[in-house]
């Protein structure tokens, strides 16, 4: 029998599993999904814990509603990969062997070797993340005053930091609370990267939520009570959210496949360096050669390009999930000895969330480039609706639908 392991449950992870069900149904192969967690986070909307711990039960799936009867989930640490010995290693469980491994295991923030950082700031990464932001916010507001109001600095003004910094201020102004939010980056723009004009738009409504935006700005250190930027005063701060940055897994540190920062390189068939292993999500850096061939030394392209429109896969839910969908079929043409089919990402549109706002970019099928308001904000909650509804039910997306 043929063992596909599966490592991570988050949306790749998720998408990877039941694909893979479905396309080895009637095939003499066992699939075994491992997770650190025993449930799937709708990791998106984590955010929304900080303001209202009640959606905990909507952003959180219990793997048995993900996976059929017949999968084997395993609730361990995955802690290496041997690709010589095909075995996973778990804390928490014994080992397993593996026919294929499916690398999702997602990724961790970064730090990069910043003084105190790790120590002083707070990462959005999990539950008990958003829930310690939220007690240290508590505490924070409760201590300052309308003259000597609490400090919250956000570094990093990307997806993750925007909408954080959006959540703690629709936090403080339903509290009439004394908070000022500090939103930092190190780039000359926020959204780094995105269109000028989605950008703007953003930054319209951060503005609009009293979120102070600094950008040009680096964190050199940071100690207990401040934060120390280059060529910039000195910030004083109550709560310190770092959202600047990720990495790959430790658990890849010593996986013999070619990678960078502990993500593999995935060619446009989501196979490794290695013929056993494929990686998607945030494991994975795409790469590929010119005729979008296997891989080979030196070709890397850290994502996959649609020849028609130039667009790549962004580090988001969709773009982990369309990969995911892919990766079943993948899997049973290899195991079948017939050739792999590429993947092309195909971008639907991106939506941020500022608060109870939302704006939305180049939306599939919507003519208008950038836009907010109640139709920005009804398509993010139906996106966040449709997966739960895909890798769930669709009574638990109605259910959610009110929170997202």
């Amino acid at each position: 029998m043929t063992r596909v392991v599966v490592l991570g449950s988050g949306y790749a992870g998720c998408a990877a599993v039941q694909s893979l069900e479905a396309e080895l149904d009637e095939s003499d192969t066992e699939v075994v999904w491992v997770s650190k967690e025993p449930y799937h986070l709708v990791l998106h909307e984590v955010h929304r814990y900080i303001r209202n711990p009640g959606v905990r039960d909507h952003i959180t799936v219990p793997v048995e509603e993900v996976k059929s009867d017949e999968t084997t989930f395993v609730h361990a640490a995955v802690t290496g990969l041997d690709v010589e010995d095909r075995t996973v290693e778990l804390d928490g469980a014994e080992n397993l062997d593996y026919d294929y491994a499916v690398v999702c295991l997602g990724s961790q923030t970064a730090f990069f070797d910043v003084d105190g950082l790790r120590e002083y700031g707070h990462t959005v990464k999990s539950l008990d993340d958003a829930r310690r932001i939220r007690e240290e916010l508590r505490v924070a507001a409760r201590e300052g005053t309308s003259d000597d109001p609490a400090q919250v600095v956000v570094g990093g003004a990307g997806l993750t930091g925007i909408q954080v910094a959006g959540e703690i201020a629709a936090w403080r102004d339903e509290r009439d609370a004394p908070v000022d939010v500090h939103l930092l980056d190190e780039e000359d723009e926020i959204f780094a990267g995105h269109d000028h004009e989605f950008q703007g738009a953003i930054r319209n409504q951060l503005e609009a939520h009293d979120v102070d935006i600094e950008t040009e700005t680096a964190i050199s250190s940071v100690d207990e009570e401040t934060v120390h930027l280059d060529g910039a005063d000195d910030r004083s701060y109550d709560v310190l959210v770092w959202a600047g940055g990720v990495t790959g897994q430790d658990a890849l540190s010593d996986a013999d496949v070619e990678k960078d920062h502990n993500r593999a390189y995935a060619d446009a068939t989501l196979k490794t360096s290695d013929e056993r292993v494929f990686a998607i999500g945030d494991a994975a850096l795409m790469h590929q050669d010119d005729e979008n061939g296997p891989l080979t030394e030196g070709a890397l392209w850290e994502t996959v390009v649609n020849p028609d429109t130039d667009d790549v896969p962004p580090p988001t839910a969709e773009a982990a999930w369309e990969a995911g969908k892919h990766l079943g079929e993948n899997v049973a043409r290899d195991a079948e000895g017939r050739e792999l089919a590429h993947w092309v990402y195909t971008n639907k549109g991106t939506l941020v969330s500022i608060g109870d706002a939302a704006v939305a970019h180049e939306v599939l099928g919507i003519p208008i480039n950038t836009f907010g308001g109640p139709a920005a904000r009804n398509i993010k909650r139906a996106i966040s609706a449709r997966w739960l509804g895909t890798v769930s039910s669709w009574r638990r997306a109605a259910r959610a639908w009110p929170e997202m």
